[in-house]
């Protein structure tokens, strides 16, 4: 089965992901710019998950430049992952009316987690059906940053009933590490493309 599919559904899943997030970013009652103020927890938490949505289009996009193939076990797999993202709407919206509360703001880093348990998933699926000298696994070497993530979004949930502010810097932490490319894997992908 070829990658086209898949990436074309997961590219228009995103995008519908992103269009639910900023239509939960509602005007203020008042007409005055002291109004935007309240605000500001929404539109927050809009910006951080709007940096993480575009995170995984972006290495999703990389990712699949390096595979050919693939079978039901990623197509399952890459749906698994949609599902978490799919939830990011609703843990950013409930996260951001209640100002960063505790409850909110672990459930929301446990949706990251999740995505991120699902992402690791994916990943395990290619290399499977890439075989012992997967390109993939090449280009990532240990992947130091995939193994830190999961401790990082478990401090950040476990931050969120003592501090809320260290849970959403654990969370802003982990966005962060990963907002430029994997280097790694671009350099596979320029490769690999040159071969082509």
């Amino acid at each position: 089965m070829e990658r086209e599919r898949l990436t074309a559904f997961t590219d228009g899943v995103l995008a519908i992901i992103i269009t639910i997030m900023v239509l939960e970013l509602r005007p203020p009652q008042g007409a005055r710019f002291e109004d935007l103020a309240e605000l500001l927890p929404v539109f927050l938490s809009y910006v951080l998950s709007f940096v993480y949505i575009g995170i995984y289009w972006n290495n999703h996009h990389h990712f699949f430049q390096l595979v050919r193939q693939v079978d039901g076990a990623i197509l399952w797999a890459n749906l698994h992952l949609l599902f978490w993202l799919s939830m990011v709407p609703f843990t950013t919206a409930w996260m951001g009316e209640n100002h960063f509360a505790p409850a909110p703001t672990a459930l929301y880093g446990g949706s990251l987690l999740m995505a991120g348990v699902a992402w690791t998933i994916m990943q395990a699926m290619i290399f499977r059906k890439q075989g012992e000298h997967s390109v993939l696994r090449q280009a990532l070497g240990r992947d130091l940053k995939a193994k830190a993530s999961p401790v990082i979004y478990l401090a950040g949930v476990g931050l969120s009933f003592v501090w809320t502010p260290g849970a959403a810097l654990a969370y802003l932490a982990v966005a962060l590490m990963w907002l430029v490319p994997d280097r790694r894997v671009e350099k596979h992908v320029v490769a690999h493309n040159a071969q082509s």
